[in-house]
């Protein structure tokens, strides 16, 4: 049974508009170069313009929380930049945490728009991108996204909040 979207729709345009109100960042909807569905630098948030809802919400609100990341900490844009793969246990356990509390802070993005309902999708489509990029970090190997996407595929995420943050460019990262 298809996923009803509808409430994806609001959620987008509440989480767009609150991004680029109340942290300053712009979300631009563009050509993003293939096959990325986003891209982000600290300032500004881009998304693709050919993704299905369910995925430009995710990539909106994990991008946000990159964001967060990179305007706060040195580490976490180093962690970031290095997206070759071959990566050791240690070093996934690193990208791990990096990813896990980027949504952890899209989270927060949506609860602070008042959307409580969405933490199981979210949880679902982080487990779905961490089992995508393990087997990318490991591998090399870029496969489609949305096999790795399941029902109820683990832990439920709990938010982050998000610290104070002023937005600057540090360059560019297509992601995913």
């Amino acid at each position: 049974m298809p996923f009803d979207v509808s409430p994806l729709k609001n959620a987008y345009a509440l989480a767009k508009r609150r991004v680029e109100d109340r942290y300053q960042v712009p979300v631009i909807v563009t050509d993003v170069v293939d096959p990325n569905t986003g891209d982000f630098d600290g300032l500004r948030i881009l998304i693709d313009y050919n993704q299905d809802l369910d995925a430009a919400l995710f990539v909106l609100i994990h991008l946000f929380g990159h964001t967060v990341q990179w305007n706060t900490s040195a580490t976490w844009r180093e962690v970031g930049l290095d997206t070759s793969p071959g990566k050791s246990e240690a070093a996934l356990a690193r990208i791990r945490e990096y990813e896990l509390d980027a949504t952890r802070y899209g989270l927060t993005l949506l609860h602070d728009c008042g959307l409580n309902q969405l933490d199981r999708w979210a949880s679902d489509w982080w487990h779905a991108d961490w089992a995508y990029l393990q087997h990318y970090y490991r591998t090399g190997e870029k496969l489609e996204f949305r096999t790795f996407l399941k029902p109820n595929a683990g832990e439920l995420l709990t938010p982050l909040a998000v610290p104070p943050f002023r937005p600057q460019s540090w360059g560019s990262r297509w992601s995913f």
